[in-house]
């Protein structure tokens, strides 16, 4: 697992106000569902999150202009039983 510090990303940023801006929006996207830029290597979203910014493969001016997005993405499971329910649904209108 590698290491990442605060120093590491201080370089990609203006200050330390800003990577903790940057640094939680895009922990919050992780944990949401998307998809990171970095090998987890079982790694906490927080800490994927600052070595992405470490890497530079974040731009934080884009990512603070995004609209934060609260809803997790879907899982694969959940979407594939509401598709098994809409045809189950839709069997049984057929039988009426």
């Amino acid at each position: 697992m590698a290491r990442v510090t605060v120093e590491d990303c201080l370089d990609k940023v203006e200050n330390r106000f800003q990577l903790v801006l940057v640094a939680s929006r895009r922990a919050r996207q992780i944990a949401l569902g998307q998809m990171p830029l970095v090998p987890e290597e079982n790694d906490k979203p927080t800490v994927i999150a600052l070595r992405e910014i470490a890497a530079d493969l974040v731009d934080p001016i884009a990512l603070l202009r995004e609209p934060l997005n609260f809803r997790p993405a879907p899982e694969p499971e959940r979407v594939a039983m509401e598709s098994i329910d809409l045809r189950l649904d839709a069997d049984a209108e057929g039988d009426l």
